[in-house]
């Protein structure tokens, strides 16, 4: 059973209408959960992915730039 107020007027919702709204809802409110959840963990995997590559080479610029700076 639903019920909804708007405006001071009461609707109420049972049967299978009920069920079919309240299935709706669910199956909408999972897929947006699933959505979210791919998205984050789509960008962690992104970030990590990024600091992988983005370190080593970081590393590997500063021992070159090391080796072929003048010594003093």
């Amino acid at each position: 059973m639903i019920v909804i107020t708007r405006n001071g007027k009461t609707t109420v919702i049972t049967g299978w209408r009920a069920w079919l709204i309240g299935i709706v809802v669910f199956a909408v409110a999972t897929t947006l959960l699933a959505l979210f959840a791919f998205l984050a963990l789509g960008v962690a995997l992104t970030v990590t992915m990024l600091l992988f590559i983005a370190v080593p080479v970081a590393i590997g610029v500063a021992l070159i730039a090391s080796a072929f700076r003048p010594r003093a």
